[in-house]
């Protein structure tokens, strides 16, 4: 499962957890829905790694992204001499994914005339090539979209019947402001993974850093935050790494809690999501992305010991 979607201790992440462990060893269809950036590829990756066609190919199509005419041919194939340039057969991605799973992200954008094809596909089992005769697959779908299908059935840009196939088990996957306590996590891992990728010595988030990005709305979810740990790796110089204000284009979460409250809610998500353990992978020191030494500090700081009393 990849690992970005283990990372986390809050509630809103666990839910997402708990709904790939259920329906990752089935072969249901899947809906996953969300913001641009909340990581929904990486949700149908970890439903297929979960899966029993986890030995099969993971095929990935962007439905927002193809050529007007030609969006059949991607799908389903099409023969040899179907059309002008077509000089030889080509497979189409629902044969390329035969006996693994398709991924098909931004379902919302599909073509009105592709919608009725789909739907076909998803009830026979039958792809039909452009020019070609009927092939038989073996594939499971899971789709994607950050659009309201149900807004869009209602106004009839989305087939109602191709809404309730994709629809089988929805699974949600919520915005980084909704799981504000996960960020520290994720920097953390952002850290250590572009610090090797850029020959950059490993270090921590200055506190400053962590405060701003604590107070971020993060309007690109995941994606705008790894973008910005990347780009503050490679352009720190000191012993921390630093995030300037004006990276982050001014927009905070408006909050009763202080930050000293937050820190300590962190904590204490990461303690409670670890079992205790502060040390090793898996460890609420790697959760949170701060050595142990540094998160001992913390912990004395906010009056929590090492006796699970004082954090439960």
């Amino acid at each position: 499962m990849p690992a970005e979607l283990l990372l986390g201790c809050g509630p809103a992440i666990e839910a997402v957890r708990r709904a790939v462990a259920r329906v990752g060893p089935t072969d249901a269809t899947v809906l996953i829905h969300g913001e641009t950036g909340t990581g929904k590829e990486l949700v149908a990756r970890a439903v297929h790694a979960s899966s029993r066609r986890r030995g099969g190919a993971f095929v990935a199509t962007n439905c927002g992204a193809f050529v007007p005419g030609l969006a059949a041919g991607e799908l389903f194939g099409h023969a040899a001499g179907a059309f002008t340039g077509a000089l030889k057969p080509r497979r189409g991605k629902f044969e390329a994914a035969h006996g693994g799973t398709l991924f098909l992200d931004e379902v919302g954008e599909l073509p009105p005339d592709l919608q009725p094809l789909l739907l076909r596909v998803l009830q026979e089992r039958v792809v039909e090539p452009v020019g070609g005769d009927p092939v038989q697959v073996n594939v499971r779908v899971v789709a994607a979209t950050n659009r309201d299908l149900a807004a869009d059935v209602a106004s009839g840009r989305f087939r109602a019947d191709l809404f309730y196939r994709l629809n089988v088990f929805p699974v949600r996957v919520p915005p980084l402001r909704e799981r504000a306590g996960d960020v520290p996590e994720l920097a953390g891992h952002f850290l250590r993974e572009f610090a090797a990728a850029h020959d950059r010595p490993a270090r921590e988030l200055s506190g400053a850093a962590l405060r701003l990005l604590a107070a971020h709305d993060w309007p690109g979810n995941v994606r705008e935050l790894r973008n910005v740990i990347e780009r503050a790796v490679i352009l720190s110089t000191g012993p921390d790494v630093a995030v300037p204000q004006e990276w982050l284009g001014g927009s905070t979460v408006a909050t009763g809690r202080t930050w000293a409250a937050q820190e300590k809610a962190r904590i204490l998500d990461a303690l409670r999501a670890a079992g205790g353990r502060v040390y090793g992978p898996g460890g609420a020191a790697q959760r949170l992305g701060l050595r142990p030494t540094t998160l001992y500090g913390k912990m004395r700081k906010h009056g929590l010991s090492k006796d699970a009393a004082s954090w439960q």
